[in-house]
């Protein structure tokens, strides 16, 4: 039983401190009054929308931002987008 929770725990733990270090989407109006670090772009054939975000999530961190707003996204078979990354 220790042993369940104890993984449990981890498990949660992970996941919540992954979270805390995730870069967050922002809108237009949130984005006026931080500073821009630069920009990602994004492409993927066959995909669907949550799997960009999570694209953009991941370029977004790696490049050290905190949050970032989509500022081009195209649709159809061949997907691409672009976010402005802030500090």
């Amino acid at each position: 039983m220790n042993i369940k929770s104890t993984v449990a725990a981890a498990t949660v733990l992970s996941v919540l401190s992954f979270g805390a270090f995730a870069a967050s989407s922002i809108n237009a109006d949130q984005a006026q009054n931080r500073q821009a670090i630069g920009t990602v772009t994004v492409d993927a054939v066959g995909s669907v929308p949550m799997d960009m975000r999570e694209m953009l999530d991941q370029k977004a961190q790696e490049k050290g931002a905190s949050s970032y707003r989509i500022i081009e996204a195209r649709t159809g078979d061949h997907w691409h987008a672009t976010a402005e990354l802030y500090k």
